[in-house]
């Protein structure tokens, strides 16, 4: 199954080399872009071979594979490769039998797992493998999942997760939302989470000397550096335990919330909690969490159907934002 990953890997590097209409990709070159896709993607030096990136080549071209147009350009004494049809990539392709025959083995396996304590999010895992190779069968999609195709730094979630495994410390170039410049971050990387569909890397700030998440679609750049790890001490289920969402400020006591619910809301708070603390009487909604940025975000997404009542300090929070919010739609009627 290893290899199967490293042959796949390769396809979609040369894949993108030949689809390149604006170089030349010599043999080296070719070797040498693989072997820098998979030592960034496995965290550690890795080569490919010439005669590897030939047997490659011969695979993509063949019918078993995915019937590539490579050509190979003489220049002057030497030989670069492309694609004849500019518009051609491995992408567009459907899945060769080989990959489905390792898809169907891999949800064989999941489907094994299905029942263990602790492995329900294989449930909707393999529903959504099996919808794809039943669209690809039946040429007809029944169910659709919620993803953001246009989401950005999804290229840094498996270099990551090797580096977590490979517990090696990172230099990470990052530029936040509201920062003017870049900063780069040594970090030992020690989580992964995703929320509200972005992905989010928790790890130990070498500087502050404290955890710190970074979210992936602001990392600009990845680079191992040769600083000591530092070893994870932390229990992510605990840490996650009282907060919503990512931001957790551990300085922070657990406060009660409390929050009126209008009787629309009610039926759908019930049956999708907030949060593991809530606890429902008649109208009345109570957590026991953190204060942070995305509990307020989740009160003002249901709008006039949830009002703050406890503690005061997210009360007066709340009312500043929708004060802000009022202020906005006035300027923008005024300058009407």
């Amino acid at each position: 199954m290893a290899q199967n990953k490293n042959a796949q890997i390769r396809y979609k590097a040369l894949d993108k080399c030949f689809a390149n209409q604006y170089r030349k990709f010599y043999i080296d070159d070719l070797i040498d872009y693989c072997s820098d896709i998979l030592s960034d993607h496995y965290a550690q030096e890795t080569t490919v071979s010439r005669r590897q990136i030939f047997d490659d080549m011969d695979f993509m071209k063949s019918e078993a594979g995915y019937d590539a147009p490579i050509e190979s350009v003489k220049d002057g004494r030497m030989v670069f490769y492309r694609y004849s049809d500019p518009e051609f990539t491995i992408l567009k392709k459907p899945l060769n039998p080989a990959e489905m025959d390792s898809l169907q083995a891999a949800l064989e396996t999941l489907s094994r797992m299905n029942n263990i304590p602790g492995f329900d999010w294989v449930n909707s895992l393999l529903t959504k493998l099996q919808s794809g190779i039943s669209a690809e069968k039946q040429k007809q999609q029944i169910i659709s999942f919620e993803d953001n195709e246009f989401l950005k730094g999804l290229e840094f979630l498996n270099p990551l997760f090797q580096f977590i495994l490979n517990k090696q410390c990172l230099a990470i170039t990052y530029k936040g939302f509201s920062a003017e410049k870049e900063n780069i971050f040594t970090v030992s990387p020690y989580y992964l989470k995703q929320y509200n569909n972005r992905w989010f890397l928790f790890g130990h700030n070498h500087h502050v000397e404290k955890i710190q998440n970074l979210a992936l679609d602001r990392i600009i750049k990845l680079d191992s550096c040769n600083e000591v790890y530092e070893e994870c001490s932390m229990n992510f289920a605990e840490y996650f335990k009282n907060i919503i969402g990512v931001s957790n400020d551990l300085t922070k006591d657990v406060v009660e919330v409390k929050i009126k619910l209008s009787d629309n809301i009610l039926p759908y708070i019930k049956s999708k909690p907030v949060h593991g603390s809530q606890d429902v009487k008649e109208n009345i909604l109570t957590l026991k969490v953190r204060l942070n940025f995305e509990l307020e975000s989740t009160i003002l997404f249901h709008g006039e159907n949830m009002t703050v009542l406890e503690p005061p300090e997210m009360v007066e929070r709340i009312k500043k934002r929708l004060v802000e919010m009022n202020n906005n739609y006035l300027c923008t009627s005024t300058a009407q």
